[in-house]
């Protein structure tokens, strides 16, 4: 086990002790009892149907073996190659209109993953880059962080709404009053949301040290944690303005303005993110070339077809 691995571990029994210590607040030991019923049900209800709650919020569409777009046919052909290079099932392929690049990945297990890029990373990153982030986006489904985030999704949101209760009906009166109440509708979604991006930021080290060895080149994410980083904050996902919940799904933070390193970002500081990958691959500059050979601008997809669609088999093969 390793020590993000462990701190994970840690922070998900305090966010759960967070949560049935607000159910105690509100109704004593019955009140904690139903909160960790009500936790079991709505991480149940998450556990089968998350997923597809993600990728409709961001109006994603999937990418089947009948596409007729070259370029999105190339990019789910390469996504199924990391993944046969990763040793994993085919995960689902999505595409989301969206002019800023961006790319997350959900489902509840490797057997029931999806992977979603935007319209604005296909075309602001070059193959190699794509592939990295895409090999990123995989690490997180090999260790089943897709599931460890939509629990602490799911348990945030739900400490949140108890502390609302509280304040608004009363809850707790003889354990601290109004202004106990009151402290608690502040404190304990803030708590929960410290909890949760301190798993997020955790998660996100180790999917960039997971993908840079699935796609076989560090600087290849590093060069596109640099571009992604500098088009989000230029351009708004709106999308994602709407749901701020699932910010912390994507490779980089899509609310604009969050760019530090701090205790209040989902994400750690991307500079810091490229300068350890920069050091797993060493002092040279970006390759161009690496494992899977010389790759161009995705724009230039279609003069690249001859010697890579259908290489790596499947359903795009």
């Amino acid at each position: 086990m390793t020590a993000n691995t462990l701190r994970t571990f840690v922070l998900l029994a305090a966010l759960s002790a967070l949560f049935m210590g607000v159910g105690y607040l509100i109704g004593g030991a019955g009140g904690a009892m139903i909160a960790l019923v009500l936790a079991g049900a709505m991480n149940l209800f998450a556990y089968w149907n998350a997923d597809k709650m993600v990728l409709r919020m961001h109006g994603a569409r999937e990418i089947t073996p009948d596409e007729r777009d070259h370029a999105l046919r190339q990019f789910a052909s390469d996504t199924v190659g990391l993944a046969d290079r990763a040793g994993m099932p085919y995960p689902r392929i999505y595409v989301i209109e969206s002019d800023q690049p961006n790319a997350f990945a959900t489902g509840r297990d490797p057997q029931n993953a999806a992977v979603a890029a935007t319209t604005g990373l296909l075309r602001t990153l070059n193959r190699q880059e794509v592939m990295g982030v895409m090999a990123h986006e995989l690490a997180h489904v090999r260790n089943r962080d897709t599931l460890t985030m939509t629990v602490t999704a799911t348990l945030a949101g739900a400490i949140g709404f108890l502390a609302n209760f509280a304040l608004f009906f009363g809850g707790g009166r003889d354990r601290g009053g109004f202004i106990g109440a009151l402290a608690l509708a502040i404190l304990a979604p803030m708590a929960a949301g410290l909890v949760q991006m301190a798993i997020s930021r955790a998660r996100e080290y180790d999917a960039d040290k997971g993908g840079a060895e699935i796609c076989g080149d560090p600087l290849w994410l590093a060069s596109a944690l640099e571009k992604i980083e500098r088009g989000a904050r230029q351009t708004m996902n709106v999308a994602a303005e709407r749901n701020p919940a699932t910010a912390h799904m994507f490779i980089i933070n899509p609310l604009n303005g969050q760019g530090a390193d701090n205790l209040f970002s989902t994400h750690p500081a991307t500079a810091n993110r490229i300068s350890r990958l920069r050091r797993m691959g060493g002092a040279a500059p970006h390759s161009a070339s690496g494992p899977w050979g010389d790759f161009g601008p995705w724009s230039n997809a279609d003069s690249n077809a001859s010697s890579s669609e259908g290489k790596y088999g499947g359903p795009w093969g």
